[in-house]
């Protein structure tokens, strides 16, 4: 492909498990680390339980992706509720990295990696399920070296509120344990380039 590496990742769940905050953050990351990189949310209109899914393209040169993503190479699904439409359009190879207690409903392709991460499990432990999507997140980030896991902390305390500071430190031990509960799989996966004309 000419132009440079660049790939997609799906974000997906239901509004209020983070999706936009958690893609937000490894979108800020990327950016940080001097990569190109386009971020896209699409939620509805529903504060709890709607749709909500995220896109995040990551380049080593300008991007060739369109902000509405026809394939992607990874997801990271949250909760198997309107999984239908993106996971129609994952690439045959692609990365899935999903929330155990989820992954019994999420049907991976013939050769498509699929990795369940206990990562409301996690949630439980540290006493907020808030965190399940920066664990879950952390685990996608340590299996596909998307990031540096520095980076991904620091994206992180950059984009919550100041309102919200009292969250700071659960989610970062979130992070973390989601980045020790993939340590085994850590870069176990190459995320591959999208295959978009130039």
């Amino acid at each position: 492909m000419s132009g440079g590496v660049e790939y997609s990742t799906f974000v997906c769940g239901i509004g209020g498990q983070g999706i936009q905050l958690v893609a937000k953050m490894v979108a800020l990351a990327a950016s940080n680390e001097d990569r190109f990189v386009m971020f896209n949310g699409a939620y509805g209109g529903e504060m709890r339980g709607g749709k909500s899914m995220a896109t995040i393209h990551i380049g080593d040169a300008p991007l060739h992706a369109l902000p509405v993503a026809a394939r992607a190479n990874a997801a990271v699904v949250l909760h198997h509720r309107f999984w239908e439409d993106p996971s129609s359009r994952m690439d045959a190879d692609a990365l899935l990295v999903v929330d155990a207690e989820t992954a019994s409903t999420v049907v991976a392709g013939p050769e498509q990696t699929l990795i369940p991460i206990p990562a409301s499990e996690i949630a439980r432990e540290i006493g907020s399920p808030l965190v399940t999507g920066m664990a879950l997140i952390s685990a996608f980030n340590t299996i596909s070296g998307a990031v540096a896991h520095e980076n991904l902390l620091a994206a992180m305390r950059k984009l919550v509120p100041a309102h919200r500071a009292q969250h700071v430190e659960r989610n970062a031990r979130a992070i973390d344990a989601g980045r020790d509960a993939a340590h085994d799989l850590r870069h176990v996966f190459e995320l591959r380039p999208t295959g978009i004309a130039a």
